[in-house]
């Protein structure tokens, strides 16, 4: 089984080769022209994809040493996502499965996140988790609790019913000048913080499900009050906010996925998506974890952010079942779970 996959759905244009299940190269281009407008512009993401697909595809079978006449699946990212950079990555990989008269597999974004735990990290101690699993998939658009009962069949048990814990992280380093990407920022800046200098309140939701636009505002009226008072209160306690801020939004992750453990009774937890990648929430779930008695499960950095990788995997359990689509296949950017 060989697979090249292609991931497209917002900023990141990559392409990965599987191998009999294990991953063979993975190539990310980023695209950094969207740091001086301060967030991601749809139109210019796609563009970047036109340039980058091309050679990113190359230098990922190079890397893997297969021709594309070794290929037998082609893989993609059907959604959800940015339309227009959805479009680069379908486009391309219909045209090339076409060409080469090999099936089209398509891979939802958001599954493939969770099912980037079952990559062999070649560590040599490397297990999956086993089924069934718990899985807080975080990211810049969307925050779900996932019970995943196989690598085809998962639950949504709890989500986000307004804005995504990475748009807060974000919102939050906007509102204290920080450049984009914030959200790693934040994450810097809070190593060297106190964690308890600013208390920000926490919204409660019904069930295992999240709300993160009330603390975005709080952070706004915070910041406001006491700018007021002292013009230089950002400059001054920088630190301390990022800490502050979060430690408020991991705890109000992990308050969820601590009842959501209790209420399935399920003891492997994962975490997934961009930002699985910060320090403080990967420290706060390990503690936490040893405290309950759980076995934790944390990506590697490379697989926390939007990459082929995790897209090939998906497909290889699809590839397994003979799962495949067809040549009229199109983007999906709200595409369901």
């Amino acid at each position: 089984m060989t697979i090249l996959a292609i991931e497209s759905s917002c900023d990141e244009t990559s392409a990965a080769v599987l191998v009999n299940g294990n991953i063979c190269s993975n190539v990310v281009a980023a695209q950094l022209i969207h740091e001086q407008y301060g967030g991601v512009v749809p139109e210019l993401a796609s563009r970047a994809h036109q340039q980058h697909i091309v050679p990113v595809v190359e230098r990922a079978l190079a890397d893997a040493k297969v021709p594309k006449s070794a290929l037998n699946a082609i893989a993609f990212t059907r959604g959800p996502g940015l339309l227009g950079s959805l479009l680069v990555g379908t486009s391309f990989a219909k045209a090339m499965a076409l060409g080469l008269n090999i099936p089209l597999i398509e891979v939802n974004h958001m599954q493939a996140h969770v099912l980037a735990h079952f990559i062999d990290d070649q560590s040599g101690n490397w297990s999956p988790p086993k089924l069934p699993f718990l899985c807080l998939t975080v990211s810049g658009g969307h925050t779900q609790l996932v019970l995943v009962k196989s690598p085809l069949d998962m639950e949504i048990i709890g989500q986000t019913q307004d804005d995504a814990v990475g748009e807060a992280f974000d919102k939050s380093a906007k509102l204290l000048n920080l450049p984009y990407p914030g959200g790693p920022l934040i994450d810097k800046y809070a190593r060297q913080g106190n964690p308890l200098a600013f208390p920000f309140p926490m919204a409660e939701m019904p069930g295992l499900d999240f709300s993160f636009s009330g603390i975005k505002t709080a952070i706004m009226y915070f910041l406001r009050d006491n700018l007021k008072t002292n013009p230089n209160f950002i400059d001054e306690n920088l630190a301390d906010i990022c800490a502050s801020i979060q430690h408020t939004l991991v705890q109000m992750l992990l308050g969820k996925l601590k009842r959501a453990a209790r209420e399935t009774r399920v003891r492997d937890i994962a975490i997934a998506g961009g930002v699985s990648a910060n320090s403080g929430l990967r420290t706060a779930l390990q503690t936490l974890g040893d405290e309950q008695g759980w076995r934790v499960f944390i990506p590697r950095f490379e697989y926390c952010t939007d990459n082929a990788a995790m897209i090939a995997m998906a497909a290889k359990f699809k590839y397994d079942q003979g799962d495949f689509t067809s040549q009229a296949v199109s983007p999906m950017p709200r595409m369901a779970f």
